[in-house]
């Protein structure tokens, strides 16, 4: 075959066509005849390659399988691709996309393993959505990592953590503990720890942690001093799980550390721990700085003296001697040292609680650094009665003050902040609601759930566009609770638009309300098919 076209000129050919280039060979039939006796030659010239050890045998999954027809709804979600980012109308359809995580974070509560043929999809569905990978990894369990080692697209499971990683029993777990107890989980373990990738470390360390806290940091306490600086900052982030006073020393001495991202980490670990060592410090630092105010004449108020420099030793604890641009020097250290001393300490130097310490006046204008300090505090230290304190009431107008009231709030207990957002939409509506609708569990309380219900059919009956509430729609797509469907169901008519109504709004909003109720009536099949149930009497069976 002298003078035959190479296997690049054919391709090139047939990409142009025929209409646009002759062919090699001078016709279409040439081209084919060309394009076959090449892809022989190619096969044929195929070398053969030595054979490599075949994979180890993937791990046994013992979770038991799902329902049928939760497999069909799952097949149905992962083969949904969102639309382009055109920024047009959504429609009345449910977004599959949105539904995803919801599913999957159900079949987990169930304890189901993922179906075999499923878990390629899966991990590529959480390779370009990040927000599934968590779910993703604990529902593809132990198969997903060990085809996470054979494919470098899959690679950020091995990042992710997760518990099938080989992790030895704790210190005294007896025959019948749920960890191995033999010298190959231990061996197997420091392999991983000794010779694995990374990221591979990584996981393996947070596995180890949420299995037993002591095993965890004395694996990483053996090879600390190796570590590189970017290295050793992620391995000390994984010390916040679980983490507890045991840990106080290894921090201590991670005060220490030449990388300064390093010592600030380990000082911010440390001051969640109220009775550390490094959180007496701050409080010893913070009290010479804020207390009661002795010289007022017109009532008890907080007397604030700010620091006049940032010592080495402040600086090995934690606290930045540069400020970001636009703070002062002075209340940039006053922020981190209240910051960082235990909240504890103020009912004692007041003789008042939380509430009473936050409701006195501050002096010189200090109120705002210091209630931003006392927010990130109780946030940082989980201190509902401090959250409490300066959230304040929620029917009260919405401050522009120093805390964020959806951070403030993940230190309340879940009840207590559904009740409180419940009454600040009761209170003030939608427009300022977003943030805090977000913290709250899922499903909402009835509570919850009736007040923004009844803020949405306000909002309708007003006449504007629903578009400013866009992001409280999705969200009650996730959040609702499935029966709402049918209390929702009348606010899907095309409403009768008041006078100065936005042109058209009722009929975006009756297809706002259609989508909804669509989403929920999903959400309540894809719920029973889990449970292995007939779908409820209204839902929508199919996708």
């Amino acid at each position: 075959m002298a003078g035959t076209a190479s296997w690049q000129e054919l391709v090139t050919a047939a990409l142009l066509g025929a209409e646009r280039r002759t062919p090699p060979g001078g016709s279409v039939a040439a081209l084919l005849d060309s394009a076959a006796v090449e892809t022989v030659r190619r096969r044929a010239g195929i070398r053969p390659v030595v054979a490599a050890p075949r994979p180890e045998r993937a791990p046994r999954d013992p979770r038991p399988p799902l329902p049928p027809a939760a497999e069909q709804r799952l097949v149905l979600l992962l083969a949904h691709r969102p639309g382009g980012g055109g920024g047009g109308r959504r429609g009345a359809a449910p977004d599959l996309g949105e539904l995803l995580p919801q599913w999957l974070a159900a079949a987990n509560r169930h304890g189901y393993r993922a179906p075999e043929a499923r878990v390629p999809a899966l991990l590529d569905a959480a390779r370009s959505r990040t927000d599934l990978r968590a779910q993703v990894l604990t529902f593809a369990g132990p198969r997903a990592r060990w085809l996470a080692r054979l494919n470098p697209d899959w690679k950020f499971a091995l990042r992710q953590g997760g518990d099938g990683w080989p992790v030895p029993a704790a210190p005294g777990a007896g025959a019948g503990a749920d960890t191995a107890t033999g010298p190959e989980q231990v061996a197997a373990t420091e392999r991983v720890w000794q010779e694995g990738l990374f990221a591979e470390r990584v996981a393996l360390l947070g596995a180890v942690r949420r299995h037993d806290p002591a095993a965890g940091l004395a694996l990483l306490a053996g090879s600390w001093a190796e570590e590189r600086a970017e290295d050793r900052l992620l391995f000390l982030d994984t010390l916040r799980e679980e983490l507890s006073p045991a840990d106080e020393p290894f921090l201590e001495r991670a005060l220490s550390d030449r990388s300064r991202t390093v010592r600030a980490t380990a000082a911010e670990l440390l001051s969640a721990l109220p009775g550390s060592a490094l959180a007496g410090r701050m409080a010893e630092r913070a009290r010479s700085c804020v207390g009661p105010d002795r010289t007022s004449g017109t009532g008890p108020r907080v007397a604030v003296e700010a620091p006049h420099e940032c010592d080495a030793a402040m600086q090995r604890d934690g606290v930045l001697p540069k400020p970001p641009a636009g703070r002062g020097e002075r209340a940039w250290w006053l922020g981190q040292l209240v910051e960082a001393a235990p909240l504890g300490t103020w009912p004692r130097v007041f003789g008042l609680p939380p509430a009473g310490i936050v409701g006195l006046p501050v002096a010189d204008g200090w109120r705002e650094d210091l209630h931003a300090a006392w927010c990130r505090a109780a946030v940082r230290q989980q201190d509902a009665a401090w959250a409490r304190a300066l959230l304040g009431p929620a029917t009260a107008p919405p401050a522009q003050g120093p805390g964020d009231p959806a951070r403030l709030l993940t230190a309340l207990p879940a009840e207590e902040r559904a009740v409180w957002v419940a009454e600040f939409v009761g209170a003030h509506g939608l427009s300022d609601a977003f943030r805090v609708l977000g913290v709250c569990a899922v499903p909402w309380s009835e509570a919850l759930g009736r007040a923004v219900r009844d803020a949405l059919e306000i909002a309708r009956d007003a006449g504007s566009y629903p578009w400013s509430f866009s992001g409280v729609m999705g969200l009650a797509e996730r959040c609702l609770a499935p029966e709402d469907a049918e209390r929702l169901a009348p606010l899907a008519a095309v409403p009768d638009e008041p006078e100065g109504a936005s042109p058209g709004a009722g009929g975006y909003w009756a297809e706002a309300f259609q989508r909804l109720v669509a989403t929920l009536r999903l959400r309540a099949t894809i719920f029973a098919e889990l449970r292995g149930e007939e779908p409820p009497e209204g839902a929508t069976p199919s996708g």
